[in-house]
């Protein structure tokens, strides 16, 4: 029997220590489980579950479109270091992609993991050693290489690794 989705999470949560960026993906389409799996380890080590397009939106709702793009990243520093621990889990990160705040995702949830360990779940696919987001010609898809930081793999429909 497969491990549990929130178990491996746990597991990667002690493997990343040692990391220079403290930073876990668990990374699957909409709908693998991912949400639920953070909501148990949530539970289990009473860390906070940040659910990022609302604290994020909530906090630029009074800025212009430019100070939204320059203020971004410091927002989110700001949402992370509020909260307590030292895991925080993010969820719906869809924001970070929005063309329009123009950030690199992956670099600001690796700035993040430099002070706090930060477990997120990243709507993608893994495909030929390389991690993405959206598909290709779509204005927010992005694709890295994966490298700096640790991932949980979800096949699509069965939230089991692969």
């Amino acid at each position: 029997m497969a491990e549990p989705l929130a178990d491996q999470v746990l597991r990667k949560i002690g493997e990343v220590c040692s990391l220079y960026h403290r930073l876990i993906l668990m990374v699957g389409p909409a709908g693998s489980g991912k949400t639920s799996a953070l909501q148990e380890v949530s539970a289990s080590t009473s860390a906070p579950l940040v659910n990022v397009n609302l604290e994020l939106s909530r906090r630029m709702l009074d800025l212009s479109a430019r100070q939204r793009a320059l203020q971004a990243p410091r927002l989110l520093g700001e949402i992370v270091g509020e909260a307590t621990g030292e895991l925080v889990l993010l969820d719906n990160i869809e924001i970070l992609f929005d063309v329009h705040l123009k950030q690199d995702p992956l670099r600001l949830l690796q700035g993040l993991s430099r002070n706090k360990t930060i477990v997120a779940a990243w709507s993608g696919s893994i495909v030929d050693g390389h991690m993405t987001y959206a598909v290709p010609d779509h204005p927010e898809y992005r694709c890295y290489p994966l490298r700096d930081f640790l991932v949980v793999n979800l096949d699509p429909g069965s939230g089991k690794r692969r």
